[in-house]
């Protein structure tokens, strides 16, 4: 991504799409290079989560 690339952020609190003048950091994911990729941020959160729960290599009992 270029400096004159636009980066885009999911806000948590507000459930929206927010640019670079938007809610503190803490409070959002991202960035995103589209929109379109913040949008289902939360989606993608899910998949890792899921990814990382089902992960052979890792045991909570060990």
């Amino acid at each position: 991504m270029s400096d004159t690339d636009e980066e885009y952020w999911f806000c948590l609190t507000h459930r929206r799409v927010e640019g670079e003048a938007g809610c503190r950091n803490q409070d959002r994911l991202g960035p995103y290079a589209t929109p379109e990729e913040a949008e289902h941020a939360l989606e993608k959160v899910e998949e890792r989560n899921e990814e990382w729960d089902n992960d052979p290599e890792w045991n909570d009992e060990d």
